[in-house]
């Protein structure tokens, strides 16, 4: 009997891992589809960038990283994090510019060891020293933009703004504090 009972409990909570699972499944392949397009991008820029000019292989690289950021930006906020709290756009935005810049250090920065560093700078090098630090970037892209940058909306705050929404009232804004801002958002009257 003992088992019988902690079988429904044990349940639901498998059924919340499971929809948080679901849920990241789904956000990895939102984020691997807008990566893997700005993969493309990066990668076609900057061979783009190598044949018909005379720069440098690392300010070739830049240059691409930059138009993936771009590309990426507008794919990350009306694709896979359109959901995500839209709030403070420039915070949103001064954040995404930030965590970019160090993934693009990132990216950047092993291609410039394989090529200064090792001499490894004939065309299928720099391809494949670039794609690694794209690699390497884009695990701390994906930690960094989905912490700090494409925030959720609490589950609590939202149903507090729709009721106040509803209600004609001002946004309600809860207290960070767990029970308060739960008791005080579930308070009947």
């Amino acid at each position: 009997m003992g088992s019988t009972s902690s079988e429904p409990k044990s349940r639901p909570a498998r059924g919340v891992l499971r929809r948080q699972f679901e849920h990241l499944a789904r956000e990895i392949a939102k984020f691997g589809a807008v990566g893997g397009t700005g993969l493309l991008v990066n990668l076609g820029v900057f061979n783009l960038v190598r044949q018909v000019t005379d720069l440098p292989v690392v300010r070739a690289s830049v240059i691409a990283t930059f138009v993936a950021i771009v590309f990426n930006y507008l794919g990350f906020r009306y694709f896979t994090y359109r959901d995500r709290d839209k709030s403070g756009r420039t915070k949103e935005l001064t954040l995404f510019l930030l965590f970019s810049v160090v993934g693009l250090v990132i990216e950047n920065g092993v291609l410039y060891a394989a090529t200064y560093g090792f001499g490894w700078d004939s065309p299928l090098q720099s391809n494949v020293f670039k794609f690694l630090g794209i690699g390497i970037a884009t695990l701390f892209r994906f930690w960094s933009y989905r912490t700090w940058v494409f925030r959720a909306l609490p589950a609590k705050e939202a149903v507090a703004n729709a009721e106040s929404f509803l209600e004609g009232g001002p946004p309600h804004r809860p207290a960070l504090s767990g029970s308060t801002a739960y008791s005080q958002t579930n308070r009947t009257e």
